[in-house]
């Protein structure tokens, strides 16, 4: 059993290699009734889709989607959700130095070692390419939270390359659309570009730091020990290709911090309780405050380069190997979209857990 599904009542299991015909994703507990068309997809795909600046790979996927089930007269019937993104611009020539040699840093030898075949071609199934039908799948519960939560904003964005982080004195959301790498200080975008330049002309890479908040998420979203919220979003973003930390709210740091400065204080607002800081990353208990969700997560730098690197082929002999193709010099600019989309995803599937469990009955305070 591979484990190809993500989600317990609002469920997909994506399919499909880098290099194969098509990539897709089925959709599974979605409810019936919500307007859906490719149109309310294809926006969220753009946005990952590979070759949109100098900055990512060249390779040219339109990444354009179709719903082949699940929907009737441009709304969902409750039943599976087929979506299908083919695989136009292949160039599997590319890979033919790795068929026997394992790239240092992928996946090649684990899927070796595990399964005793793999698809060398862009890395198969381990390849980041799957990433967009979990966006696709993300387009779906996005279109649902639209209809069930109006006001919920889920918004990504890159907070770290390498070592250059952003000032948050800074921090302008309107910048993220602006610049190649969804940055919201538009003095680190300009440094990160030129950092990039110069890492790419080394033959060389870099990991990011992508952080995803979520406004608007309804208190009491999450359980108390095997269902928590946070722990499903930390799931979820650590299965997002080449993620190697994840944390909630302050995170590491926290361990930094005393239990006066940790603890998020409350008063009572016009509306109800009000939290006076956001340390939490507004969950307590695995639960949801109501306050931003904030998650963020650690991008490994792309481990193919075209500098050599020392390692073994399938029959035991040490070589040198160059990763030919077309990759991300930061693969944490592409994942900015797929963090989006999880974050979606996770937090859909809570409140339909939530609304199977308790009705959206809450309790009362004043």
């Amino acid at each position: 059993m591979s484990l190809n599904t993500f989600g317990h009542l609002f469920r997909f299991t994506t399919w499909g290699e880098s290099h194969g015909p098509a990539i897709g994703c089925t959709v599974d507990g979605c409810p019936p009734g919500v307007a859906l068309t490719e149109a309310d997809i294809q926006p969220w795909l753009d946005r990952r889709k590979p070759g949109t600046s100098k900055f990512t790979t060249q390779r040219r996927e339109a990444d354009e989607v179709r719903i082949l089930s699940g929907v009737f007269e441009g709304v969902t019937t409750g039943t599976p959700i087929q979506l299908m993104i083919e695989n136009t611009d292949q160039r599997s020539k590319d890979y033919g130095d790795i068929a026997r040699a394992f790239r240092p840093g992928h996946a090649d030898i684990t899927y070796h070692l595990k399964y005793g075949v793999r698809d060398y071609r862009g890395g198969g199934r381990s390849s980041a390419r799957e990433t967009a039908s979990r966006v696709a799948a993300g387009g779906v519960a996005r279109a649902v939270l639209a209809k069930l939560v109006p006001g919920l904003k889920i918004t990504g964005y890159m907070v770290q390359m390498g070592s250059r982080g952003i000032d948050r004195g800074r921090f302008d959301a309107a910048e993220i659309e602006r610049n190649p790498f969804w940055c919201p200080d538009p003095v680190a975008a300009a440094d990160w570009a030129g950092y990039l330049d110069e890492l790419r002309l080394a033959h060389n890479s870099v990991g990011a730091v992508i952080e995803v908040v979520a406004e608007g998420v309804p208190p009491g979203l999450g359980a108390p020990l095997y269902g928590k919220l946070d722990a499903d979003l930390a799931s979820a973003m650590m299965s997002i290709n080449a993620v190697k930390g994840v944390e909630i709210g302050e995170g590491m740091a926290s361990a930094a911090l005393t239990g006066v400065e940790n603890a998020d204080e409350i008063r009572m607002g016009p509306e109800g309780p009000l939290f006076l800081t956001n340390h939490a990353g507004g969950i307590l208990g695995g639960i949801s405050t109501g306050q931003p969700v904030v998650c963020r997560f650690a991008v490994k730098p792309t481990s193919s380069i075209l500098t050599p690197r020392a390692t073994v082929n399938s029959a035991g002999e040490e070589v040198d190997l160059v990763t030919k193709g077309r990759h991300d010099p930061c693969v944490g600019i592409r994942a900015v979209p797929v963090g989006e989309a999880m974050m979606a995803l996770v937090i859909l599937d809570h409140l339909l857990l939530d609304r199977g469990q308790t009705g959206g009955a809450r309790g009362v305070i004043g």
